[in-house]
């Protein structure tokens, strides 16, 4: 079975499960079994179906068994445990990935001692060297190039490989993960590099005891220590989200940390900053190739021909609701990182990650572990500048102005270090000066925001951090090995972790409101909607679910939201917004009457008066449509663009004079195709076939409609045509010439 039948296989079956399925997740691991090593799992698997059978058997018996909760939990914890290891031994034996290379060669050296797997702290291979490494004062450093260096960078890389390869942690790696957490055997960054390799097993391989070595970690370990224990335990909450409710233990820990006004608030920071890093491009597509054309189809074919949208410049206050800037500002406090020095990158857009991509190619991100490395002014790739004939003086002030820098995550920091070295010299001159010019401005603002933000410290490093892990997710050469945690909505708010942890009201409003600023409508809307129950009074909130509707393309309901706000509240906004809404979905003598109250409400609003103008023109009523118009014109005496539908009234009423001056005055500036086939609707009709022929084909010259789209245009006008006058014998007759011409 190939790798990528194999994990989906594998992920139906836990779905399976954790809806109650049971005999169904058994049947699919039955033929997920198949595939694996021979009689490896057949006799787990025929305990689990006998298991569930006799269950079955005495329910339908009517025999009643106190213990039968457990016993049915306990089955799907098995079953759930049984597929992982199935898909472990397939992917091992299958998948050809670098990952199951590793791993294969850790367990060869393991059994060269004898043994098949660590029991013991003391049956690590690489236990003698962490001996002699635990001996050692804590502040002694030796030389990067010194025998005992080298030997201690691979103790962190045998350490990190058997952290993160373990399938199932025992006494041998709780003993290990002790030794890291006590003060003094391991530097902050070495613990924090070990504390990834925690979070990528936990990913790869589910057991419960590796969140809570996560969350030990957390409560227990030093700074940047904790930031990647409690972020690698939100990722693992969030991925196995349909475990959680299986496995009591789990989400009795984590109710007791939510005790914590502390861990609530480190989660709500992990949680914002990991839907930041969310992929912009998708919505961009979405947008383009499912909203917009869904949009466009909706749109009646006069306001294409007459360019009806883009008369007015748009009007910015009326986009979204202008009373709504005081709510933004409300929750400013709760969500710190938008106003910090680099919005764009802390918001998700990720501005240096393009810049970085190509930056990855160094010898050091060869090393699995290093893309998780925190930088600091004491790593060997820093030793490396100090040979370097220009910067090699200023050494210590590049490495302090990198590791103080919040905007900049670690991996690019290293990148940005590494590639120094091949820059010309006034370029290593002149960045030596910019750093050197940064370290003191760097200090000074550290100390002043931690003053003002006790969070500031940890939402750093946290960003960071994250950053890391998208970078290796996106960027890495092993990334087609991972599942992509960071792929999707990442809608970890609707997660049961979240639900257990952050569900105060004020955390859901704050969300949605970051939400509805940065344009995901989407995941706005499910979170404005539980506030209802909250906030019933609130128009502003019936406001915004009514414009997530809209923006979302289901027009009907925001119809619905957009009349609840007017009830508590009507405004302008909200009645043009209904009127726009309702012009839209073809209802449009309702749209009219909407707009003639918006004109009551806002007499001098040219916007309005415009809408309603299009209104009429829709209706056909050219002579009320050509008040509005006029009244556009005198606020606007220098738009062209308003003597478009002008120009077609005039046409429309017969009045061909005045239509011409009109098109005469637009034809000063750049026509459209479809000017040119209304200017050529007005010569047909004044009896000028040669003429209107030529218009017609300089519609089709500009290259803006096709030959479809020009047929389909000419027959929608053909009934206003022939009642102003045109031989309905001639319209075939000149569209075949027309076609004909271009053939």
């Amino acid at each position: 079975m190939d790798p990528a039948k194999t994990i989906k296989l594998h992920k139906k079956i836990c779905s399976l499960v954790s809806e109650r399925k049971i005999k169904q997740s058994l049947d699919l691991l039955s033929d997920m079994i198949a595939s694996a090593t021979p009689g490896l799992f057949s006799y787990d698997y025929e305990n689990l179906a006998m298991t569930y059978r006799n269950m079955l058997a005495y329910t339908i018996d009517g025999i009643d068994d106190p213990e039968r909760g457990k016993v049915y939990l306990k089955l799907m914890q098995s079953i759930l445990g049984l597929s992982d290891r199935v898909r472990q031994d397939i992917l091992s034996q299958n998948s050809g990935w670098h990952t199951y290379w590793v791993k294969q060669q850790a367990e060869r050296e393991l059994k060269l001692s004898g043994k098949s797997i660590a029991e013991t702290a003391d049956e690590l291979a690489f236990k003698p060297d962490l001996d002699e490494w635990l001996e050692l004062n804590s502040e002694f450093t030796p030389d990067p190039e010194s025998e005992i260096s080298v030997r201690h960078r691979k103790l962190i890389k045998d350490i990190f490989n058997h952290l993160w390869l373990t399938d199932y942690y025992g006494d041998a790696e709780r003993s290990l993960i002790a030794l890291i957490s006590k003060t003094g055997g391991f530097r902050w960054y070495e613990a924090s590099i070990f504390t990834t390799a925690i979070t990528l097993s936990a990913l790869r391989t589910w057991q419960p005891e590796k969140l809570h070595h996560l969350a030990d970690l957390y409560e227990g370990g030093e700074e940047q220590v904790i930031e990647r224990a409690l972020s690698g335990l939100i990722l693992n909450l969030h991925y196995y989200n349909n475990r959680l409710l299986i496995y009591p233990e789990i989400t009795e820990r984590f109710r007791a940390l939510a005790s914590s006004g502390r861990f609530r608030e480190h989660c709500r920071i992990i949680v914002l900053q990991t839907i930041r890093s969310r992929e912009t491009e998708g919505l961009s597509r979405k947008m383009h190739n499912e909203i917009l054309p869904k949009v466009a189809k909706l749109k009646p074919m006069i306001e294409d021909k007459l360019d009806l949208e883009n008369i007015l410049p748009r009007d910015q206050n009326e986009e979204r609701n202008p009373g709504w800037s005081d709510m933004f500002s409300e929750s400013e406090d709760i969500f710190r990182t938008m106003e910090e020095l680099t919005k764009l990158q802390m918001e998700g857009a990720d501005v240096y990650m393009s810049a970085f991509a190509n930056l990855k190619h160094f010898d050091f991100f060869k090393d699995f572990q290093n893309w998780f490395a925190p930088f600091h002014p004491d790593h060997e790739a820093v030793n490396e500048i100090f040979r370097d004939e220009i910067l090699g003086p200023g050494t210590n002030e590049l490495a302090e102005a990198l590791y103080k820098t919040p905007f900049i995550c670690n991996s690019d920091k290293f990148s940005l270090l590494l590639n120094l070295r091949h820059l010309p010299s006034a370029q290593k001159s002149m960045m030596l000066k910019v750093f050197r010019m940064e370290l003191d401005g760097l200090q000074q603002m550290n100390e002043e925001e931690n003053l003002t933000d006790p969070y500031r410290s940890f939402r750093t490093n946290v960003t960071q951090y994250l950053q890391d892990l998208y970078r290796f997710f996106k960027l890495s050469p092993y990334k087609k090995e991972f599942e992509d945690i960071f792929k999707g909505r990442l809608d970890i708010y609707n997660s049961q972790f979240f639900r257990m942890t952050c569900d105060a009201a004020e955390s859901e409003a704050g969300l949605a409101d970051y939400f509805f600023s940065k344009n995901f409508y989407e995941d706005a809307l499910p979170l404005f909607l539980r506030q209802l129950k909250l906030k019933s009074g609130e128009s502003q909130l019936f406001e915004k679910i009514g414009y997530c509707y809209q923006e979302t393309g289901d027009y009907e309901e925001a119809l619905v939201y957009y009349r609840r706000a007017e009830l508590i509240d009507r405004n302008p906004w909200t009645v043009k917004k209904t009127g726009w809404l309702l012009r839209r979905l073809g209802r449009t003598e309702e749209a009219l009457e909407t707009y003639l109250q918006a004109c009551a409400m806002e007499p001098g609003n040219i916007h309005t008066v415009m809408m309603t103008a299009h209104c009429y023109l829709d209706l056909r009523d050219y002579e009320n449509a050509l008040k509005y118009y006029f009244r556009v014109e005198y606020n606007d005496p220098g738009n062209i663009k308003i003597l478009r539908p002008i120009s077609f009234c005039y046409f429309a009423l017969g009045r061909f004079e005045e239509s011409e001056k009109y098109y005469d005055r637009l034809s000063e500036g750049k026509l459209t195709a479809y000017d040119f086939i209304n200017i050529g609707h007005l010569a047909l009709c004044r009896g000028r076939k040669k003429e209107a022929v030529e218009y017609y084909r300089k519609s089709l010259m500009t290259g803006e409609i096709t030959s479809d789209k020009f047929i389909e245009v000419f027959n929608d006008d053909s009934e206003l045509l022939i009642r102003l006058g045109v031989d309905s014998d001639d319209l075939p007759i000149i569209t075949d010439f027309i076609l004909f011409s271009f053939s």
